[in-house]
């Protein structure tokens, strides 16, 4: 590992505890029955135990889109060509693509940045941090070079701190690429040892002879390459995808920035364990934002302890489960700053007179 990397991981602490005790405190002071708001109350308690502050507040919010190619489409693992990527890629730049429309929404930006897509791509709105041209094919060998892989986490984790300088405090992670949902599920594999069987989906919609295939695949991506479970590196440079890769390094860098990051959907799972075997710590500041209907999400969900926000049975990507659960944790958030507590409002709090 890279002393940048070591860097990176060792400067995630946890959270902070006294903010999220005076979050709780002030919550049973608001003109409710306590708990009475619910995983609202739960929500608002975790957000200000990773930022400090008791009362968050997140006017700049930034989804971050991980865009690349995988080999593995050669397999025949998907319902739609490789070349849908760069196209998709020049819809997300123009803000014709779902997760423009929702984060438009939301009022949260839209960062695009290219890790390994398999093409030349030139926009002025592209992040350009490509690592190489998409990946090898690991049902054949390994996806990439266990150096592209420190590469492309770090590009993440660079793309964070570059928006956390210009002001962002909440991220929502996305991401583009063709074939992602086959390398996300042996990751998935073989960082939880779940089988294939389990976790593996549909995707962007295959039939049961394309599901079938898919399962074959992981499976020989598995048997050919023997990934580590013990060592995140090693599974994402086998079986991984230089988006997912970069994707740890986005969770990663909003940990070490004292940032939530909120995951979207399955390849976002997928990158949150690797995350988590990478830096323990990292796991506190994430959110769940929906449940995929992606047929290994919940059981990744499980292995990362989290719950989802919302079930709308949305298996898009890009990043709009995220970019929708940014509502609720807006209107945690005004809960906490707007909403009068027993004494200012005069209010019996139950267990005596009105509070003056």
């Amino acid at each position: 590992m890279s002393e940048k990397l070591r860097q990176l991981i060792s400067s995630i602490t946890p959270p902070d505890e006294v903010a999220a005790s005076a979050a709780s405190e002030h919550l049973d002071q608001l003109t409710k029955p306590p708990g009475s708001l619910g995983k609202l109350e739960s929500l608002v308690i975790q957000l200000a135990g990773i930022t400090g502050v008791d009362k968050p507040e997140f006017n700049h919010k930034t989804v971050m889109v991980m865009a690349a190619d995988h080999g593995v489409c050669e397999e025949g693992v998907s319902a739609f060509p490789a070349e849908v990527t760069q196209q998709m890629l020049y819809n997300m730049l123009s803000g014709g693509a779902a997760i423009n429309v929702l984060a438009r929404h939301a009022g949260a930006d839209v960062k695009v940045v290219d890790v390994g897509v398999n093409a030349d791509v030139a926009h002025p709105d592209l992040v350009n941090r490509k690592v190489r041209m998409g990946t090898s094919n690991m049902a054949k060998g390994p996806a990439m070079l266990r150096t592209e892989a420190e590469q492309a986490i770090l590009a993440g984790a660079e793309a964070v701190a570059e928006a956390f300088q210009g002001g962002t405090r909440l991220f929502v992670t996305g991401e583009l690429g063709i074939g992602n949902t086959t390398a996300s599920a042996a990751v998935v594999c073989a960082l939880t040892g779940l089988e294939p069987e389990v976790i593996v989906g549909r995707g962007t919609g295959v039939d049961t002879a394309g599901l079938t295939r898919k399962i074959a695949v992981v499976c020989r991506a598995l048997d050919v390459n023997q990934p580590d479970g013990n060592d995140a590196l090693d599974v994402l440079t086998k079986v991984g995808g230089l988006e997912i890769a970069a994707l740890a390094g986005v969770i990663l860098g909003a940990a070490a920035h004292r940032c939530p990051v909120v995951l979207d959907g399955f390849i976002s799972g997928a990158a949150a364990l690797a995350a988590r075997a990478l830096a323990p710590a990292s796991a506190a500041y994430m959110l769940a934002s929906h449940a995929s209907d992606e047929r290994g999400h919940a059981a990744v969900l499980r292995q990362l302890k989290l719950e989802p926000m919302l079930h709308l049975d949305m298996r898009l990507g890009e990043g709009t489960g995220g970019a929708l659960s940014l509502h609720l944790i807006d209107a945690a958030c005004r809960i906490m700053r707007e909403m009068a507590t027993f004494a200012d409002a005069g209010v019996s709090d139950g267990q005596g007179a009105a509070q003056q």
